[in-house]
């Protein structure tokens, strides 16, 4: 069996077509507070593998302190990313969540039976900094 391909995009860049995934990829929400509009765009989601509650609280409360100091969005979000420890934090996070290995494990084995996976959230990756990201090593290295 070959395994199925892994990619990644945001949510606006599937609802303005920006990007275009593969015909067959399940488009796999992680977001941990999906909107209701974010849910019409993907076929599922696993909020599990969407960053913690506290973690995306950290973050959000740096980069309005970093835009009140003069940053950009996207300078604010990844000096904030920095300042919280986001990628290391967020990859403990993987690394030790039961609800966030099972689900990691579920998409590896989606993965390994030949579907093909498109991991989807709201920030654009090519000014900010993104779990989907970290989430993408996982998936490709870590199970």
């Amino acid at each position: 069996m070959v395994r199925g391909t892994l990619t990644d995009t945001y949510v606006a860049a599937i609802q303005h077509k920006l990007v275009e995934l593969p015909p067959d990829a399940t488009r796999v929400g992680v977001v941990r507070r999906p909107t209701s509009w974010f849910h019409a765009t993907v076929d599922e989601n696993r909020p599990e593998l969407g960053p913690p509650v506290d973690l995306l609280e950290s973050m959000h409360d740096a980069e309005e302190d970093m835009k009140m100091q003069g940053l950009c969005e996207e300078g604010a979000h990844n000096a904030a990313w920095d300042q919280v420890g986001f990628g290391e934090a967020y990859r403990e996070y993987l690394e030790t969540d039961d609800d966030a290995r099972a689900a990691l494990t579920a998409l590896d084995d989606r993965l390994a039976s030949g579907e093909s996976l498109a991991l989807v959230c709201y920030e654009n990756t090519e000014k900010k900094r993104c779990h989907r990201t970290i989430l993408g090593e996982f998936l490709e290295t870590q199970t």
